[in-house]
């Protein structure tokens, strides 16, 4: 598939993918000290909604762990790994990730993400989930992405619902977070549903829109009218 190649290629090459007021790329080997900050920073804000951090999970060594799975996982096309970057001064400020990628009959892949403590409530996620939409829906070809969030994780909740993930139901302990299983609720979104608008797209579909309505203007202003004794 030419659009799967040339996207693998775009992520070797690291390249990244524009997000509004972030950009994506795969992390490299020179990200892990500020990634490691990053996630020392806001540890007791992340651990809560993550599966159990490993004693040396913020090491160099760990990193470059999971940075051979993450080529690995890209290689066989089964998961992406990207960081999010501030567009304004290159501030790593989160990761987002596509996983468990399914061909085949179901074409589908599941999405997570997370965000420094620092950056939070700044609309920075929302811009990195739907500046994802294109490369999952366009270049990689799925048909279905869907995500899962703790019950009482509003602002991840606010973030797909902005999106235009759309919640279809309820898992009970579907996964095991901080050590325990938890329920989650279960949100999707299609190839085919409604996207947001980026910040390149808004304006030029509202100048559309605008050159349209003038033209309706236009025409029914030189319309021709009949006299009162025509006809």
């Amino acid at each position: 598939m030419k659009g799967l190649v040339k996207s693998l290629s775009e992520l070797m090459r690291s390249r990244p993918l524009p997000a509004g007021r972030v950009y994506l790329r795969p992390p490299a080997r020179s990200d892990w000290r500020r990634w490691a900050a990053l996630r020392e920073e806001s540890r007791a804000f992340l651990q809560p909604w993550e599966p159990t951090w490993a004693p040396d999970t913020l090491t160099r060594k760990a990193f470059a762990r999971r940075l051979k799975a993450y080529a690995m996982n890209a290689q066989a096309d089964v998961g992406y790994a990207l960081l999010m970057f501030r567009a304004t001064d290159g501030a790593l400020v989160g990761g987002i990730s596509l996983n468990h990628v399914r061909r085949g009959n179901s074409q589908s892949a599941s999405i997570g993400y997370w965000m420094g403590q620092p950056h939070t409530g700044q609309g920075y996620m929302t811009e990195a989930v739907a500046g994802l939409l294109p490369f999952a829906f366009d270049r990689l070809r799925l048909q279905r992405l869907s995500a899962a969030c703790l019950p009482h994780n509003t602002a991840s909740r606010r973030v797909l619902g902005k999106v235009g993930f759309t919640e279809e139901g309820f898992a009970r302990r579907y996964l095991r977070i901080n050590g325990e299983w938890r329920d989650h609720v279960i949100y999707a979104m299609l190839n085919t549903d409604a996207r947001p608008l980026t910040a390149a797209e808004a304006p030029k579909r509202a100048a559309r829109r605008f050159k349209a309505e003038v033209n309706e203007v236009l025409a029914r202003t030189a319309s021709p009218k009949l006299g009162a004794g025509g006809s």
